[in-house]
């Protein structure tokens, strides 16, 4: 793996009328894309049955017209954008996962990681349960299921079902009447509630999610917290906010989320170029121009430029066709893919001392290359700033960096890393700056476990 993995985006919508939801979601679901390109699916919630389709691919390569067709109409919808972070990549581990049990059906759409999935999947193991997948979505959907058995609605299922379940989860499920929305009670990824202008509630990952389909941002979900849709409204169970200290993942600003989304009362775009600020005042160089590594590294390029009186330039031009280098399922697959997703503009950057900017080093192969690319362009010099601090520690949230193997942080010094990929120099947002990107927030309420090593779960 040569950078950072994905999680997977959610989306859902409930209306009053019935109508063709899974395209509203089909929408959402493609502003969600650059969280996870693996695996998509929708299910439609018809006349208190439940259709679905998922496949793997892109969202448009999941999906045609004929297929949102036979989905039908229908009040309630829900969707997932996957990359496996637990769980291979199967079809079978595409969500939504849909369940159908004695007292009904339920589709399960979850963003994250469960930190004790493999207990819980063994104690259900014993019980007699028999899984089809590899994902912790499906222990997470046979334990809801368990509960509703005992209790009287879908709601306090789920609120049975977070005693037990323990990580990294924003879910939106989906039961006959029912839209259903929580986060777990650290609240490590984000998920957000607006409203259409015809009336209609949605849930999204991300506010991004929200405008493609025109739809109002209400609010975020507090950490904890089940949001209830169906015909008698919107209700809100909180028994389990204020249970932990909330830990949202700062790389959610730093990398993951999309530039024009908002988390909780910050812009993502303002966030980084914020770090682009901090990273010109604390790592300063004499140079010519500032180049962003496309996409993540412009906007605190932009920042970087604006502090320091250097003009920002397009040095590196990202063919828009290609999916994000990560994403290619195999470790052969994705040097070469580096080459065809970026090229250096000579023009631009021949001759010049460069500032190039990325939002992170995992293992070091993709910003070599991309500093030998600059080089091979024209660049006299290529001083390389990172947006965010030394990846150091493992991620159990939904990063899929499970391990501390590779990190090259871990095994080598700033000086050895900048030797390594080739640069002239090499600097790292410092780990306060980067728990201030959110002006308002306290610097304690975010994870940065993957810098740090302290783990909130």
């Amino acid at each position: 793996m040569s950078d950072l993995h994905e999680e997977c985006g959610v989306f859902g919508i409930y209306s009053e009328t019935k109508k063709d939801v899974a395209w509203d979601v089909y929408c959402g679901l493609f502003s969600l894309q650059h969280r996870g390109q693996e695996a998509a699916g929708i299910a439609v919630n018809e006349d208190r049955n439940i259709c679905y389709h998922k496949g793997l691919g892109l969202v448009h390569e999941v999906f045609d017209r004929d297929e949102l067709s036979r989905l039908g109409q229908g009040q309630i919808a829900v969707g997932h954008v996957r990359y496996a972070t637990t769980g291979d990549g199967d079809v079978r581990n595409a969500q939504p996962m849909v369940v159908r049990h004695i007292k009904g059906q339920l589709a399960v759409c979850h963003n994250g990681n469960l930190v004790n999935s493999k207990e819980l999947r063994s104690e259900l193991e014993l019980k007699g349960c028999i899984f089809h997948t590899t994902s912790d979505t499906e222990v997470i959907s046979y334990i809801i299921t368990q509960k509703r058995l005992v209790t009287p609605s879908i709601e306090e299922a789920v609120c049975e079902a977070m005693k037990e379940i323990r990580g990294a989860y924003s879910l939106v499920m989906m039961s006959p009447a029912k839209l259903i929305a929580c986060r777990d009670p650290w609240g490590f990824r984000p998920l957000c509630m607006g409203r259409t202008p015809d009336g209609d509630i949605v849930f999204s990952s991300e506010t991004c999610g929200l405008d493609t389909i025109g739809a109002e941002f209400i609010r975020d979900i507090k950490p904890g917290e089940i949001v209830v849709v169906d015909e008698k409204g919107i209700r809100s169970i909180t028994t389990h906010c204020d249970e932990q200290k909330p830990a949202l993942c700062v790389f959610e600003y730093i990398y993951f989320a999309r530039p024009d989304s908002v988390i909780e009362g910050m812009s993502v775009h303002e966030s980084r170029k914020l770090a682009g600020r901090y990273l010109a005042k604390s790592h300063p160089v004499d140079a010519d121009i500032v180049v962003g590594v496309p996409d993540s590294g412009l906007d605190a390029a932009l920042g970087y430029s604006e502090e320091a009186g250097i003009p920002y330039e397009m040095g590196l031009i990202r063919n828009k066709y290609i999916g994000r280098t990560f994403i290619a399922p195999e470790e052969s697959g994705r040097g070469g893919q580096v080459d065809l997703k970026l090229n250096a503009a000579s023009a631009v950057v021949k001759g010049k001392r460069v500032v190039l900017i990325d939002d992170s080093i995992v293992r070091g192969t993709t910003s070599a290359r991309i500093v030998r690319m600059l080089k091979n362009a024209g660049a006299k010099e290529v001083h390389m700033r990172i947006s965010s601090p030394p990846f150091l520690h493992p991620c159990y949230y939904g990063t899929d960096v499970d391990s501390d193997k590779g990190l090259i942080a871990k095994s080598h010094t700033v000086e050895e890393i900048c030797d390594i990929i080739g640069a002239d120099s090499l600097g790292y947002l410092s780990m306060e700056d980067a728990l201030h990107l959110v002006t308002d927030r306290a610097p304690d309420t975010f994870c940065a476990a993957c810098f740090k090593g302290d783990y909130p779960a």
